[in-house]
């Protein structure tokens, strides 16, 4: 039973994004990280019982952070606002965290863009939380160091 006390479980975590060290904040959901290998199908001529499946590259989904709005914002904006002098490529680390700081898992992710970061709807007849959304591409892992 001792084993399975030691063991350190995702259940009310946050992630904490890094690009080049620079802080981004903290974020409540984190979508998309994921890779697929695109398979290359080739028939053989006079084999009817399969199709030959052959892999041919990774792609790599984009990754969608969201949060509700706060003070960290600015963080977000002032990164996407020096994009205006020209597009370099980061690199980003994403932390999983427990409730208590705790690291339960790590990834390192290539030549981080940004894609798309989406405000809060401010709208005044609906009370609800204020969200935005960071959507980043990447172009695949690195190894955890």
């Amino acid at each position: 039973m001792s084993q399975l006390q030691d063991v350190d479980t995702a259940v009310s975590v946050s992630y904490k994004v890094k690009i080049d060290g620079r802080e981004l904040g903290d974020f409540t959901s984190c979508e998309g990280l994921g890779v697929e290998v695109v398979l290359e199908s080739r028939e053989e001529g006079g084999n009817n019982g399969f199709v030959w499946q052959f892999p041919s590259r990774l792609k790599f989904s984009n990754v969608k952070l969201s949060r509700p709005l706060g003070k960290q914002t600015e963080q977000i904006t002032n990164w996407i606002g020096e994009l205006v002098s020209g597009y370099k490529r980061y690199t980003a680390t994403i932390e999983a965290q427990t409730a208590n700081g705790t690291v339960v898992a790590k990834w390192s992710l290539n030549e981080v863009i940004p894609v798309r970061w989406t405000g809060p709807q401010m709208t005044p007849d609906q009370p609800k939380v204020l969200t935005e959304t960071l959507e980043i591409a990447h172009h695949g892992f690195l190894p955890s160091g």
